[in-house]
């Protein structure tokens, strides 16, 4: 899973990154310190993992894993190459989802780019240039194809899809706003628009507002627009956030009961990014090793083998399936064996999160 975060200048980008991905991504109190995007590789934190290594005694444990791309802060004018706009644009659709951090604090010591705080125009500000940008590919490709179009009948579609495309980025929906038919589910894919990833707003507000059940005005907001847009929308400081980075385990979790934070910024943030792009994880495990891995919801046995090995998907057999729960109430493969909830299941079963898998293929 590969998320970039983005945003104006100076609301909190580089610090959020920073706490989350430890990776030390420099963060100063100026436009553009971001130019080439950092990345980090975040652990997916899962203690289901824990207990199997545990259960099978695993010489090696993987989790799954996040990508999280800090991508340089985009000001008006970037469809047209203003600042660092054309970086901006190919870094982000390199991801599979946008993290839009939107300032929701007053800080008479962190300069705003725009003077004021005001989420509404920051976030218009951001969704204009994708907006445009995708208007300027929309047009292209619509060119392009009326070149061929009397020859390609098979074009006629797609051409008209292009036009509902383009009348909804012109009124200033964002291209995710269009249904289409499944069929033309390629065609999208491949005209690589920016506006047709899903968006997560991370509302990065003080400490006291991050630990106060009272929302204050500049949040509502962003929970308005996140309404508006089908976008998950998750409260963070990423302050509080960096303060709980400097922390031994032990520490951080005495801090975290004290302050009463049930759960840390980065973990409601892949549960939001697991949301949005709707994945879940099946799990293996052995001796060699526990392992997590990441699958699109809905995801049948032989293409969540095959995330493992092409070579499982092509020779596919059959799935030896038990849930995580239900081989934790029996305490081992052999008694899950034994009571008969370790089943047998085909090519068209359905992977459910949190299932523990055996793959047996032919190639």
């Amino acid at each position: 899973m590969k998320l970039g975060i983005v945003g104006l200048p100076n609301v909190g980008k580089s610090t959020l990154f920073n706490a989350i991905t430890k990776a030390g991504a420099e963060s100063a109190n100026y436009p553009f310190c971001t130019i080439e995007p950092n990345v980090g590789v975040v652990s997916v934190p899962d203690e289901r993992l824990d207990r199997l290594t545990e259960m099978h005694k695993s010489k090696k444990t993987i989790p799954a894993a996040v990508e999280f791309y800090d991508i340089a802060g985009l000001v008006k004018g970037a469809s047209k190459g203003e600042g660092l706009g054309n970086k901006f644009l190919s870094h982000i659709r390199e991801v599979e989802a946008i993290v839009h951090v939107v300032r929701c604090f007053e800080d008479p010591n962190v300069v705003h780019v725009d003077g004021t705080v005001d989420p509404q125009r920051d976030i218009d500000v951001i969704n204009l240039e994708l907006i445009l940008s995708d208007l300027e590919m929309v047009e292209k490709r619509m060119q392009k194809l009326q070149k061929t179009i009397k020859s390609d009948k098979n074009q006629i579609k797609n051409m008209e899809l292009l036009k509902r495309l383009y009348s909804a980025l012109e009124e200033g929906l964002p291209a995710r706003s269009v249904d289409y038919d499944d069929s033309l589910s390629d065609f999208v894919k491949n005209l690589y628009l920016l506006t047709t990833k899903p968006v997560i707003y991370v509302a990065n507000v003080s400490e006291d507002d991050a630990l106060n059940s009272s929302e204050n005005p500049l949040y509502e907001k962003v929970k308005e627009i996140g309404l508006r847009e089908n976008a998950e929308v998750i409260k963070i400081s990423a302050k509080l956030e960096a303060e709980l980075l400097e922390l031994e385990d032990d520490e951080k979790a005495l801090y975290m009961e004290e302050l009463g934070m049930d759960e840390t910024g980065l973990h409601k943030l892949i549960q939001a990014g697991y949301a949005i792009l709707g994945l879940i994880s099946f799990l293996t495990s052995g001796e060699p090793e526990t392992r997590a891995w990441t699958i699109v919801k809905g995801s049948k046995a032989p293409q969540a083998a095959g995330k493992i090995h092409t070579d499982f998907e092509k020779g596919f057999i059959r799935a030896e399936v038990v849930s995580y729960d239900d081989l934790l109430e029996a305490g081992s493969l052999h008694a899950a064996k034994e009571k008969g909830i370790l089943r047998l299941e085909g090519k068209d079963y359905v992977v459910k999160d949190g299932d523990v898998i055996h793959f047996r293929f032919n190639v």
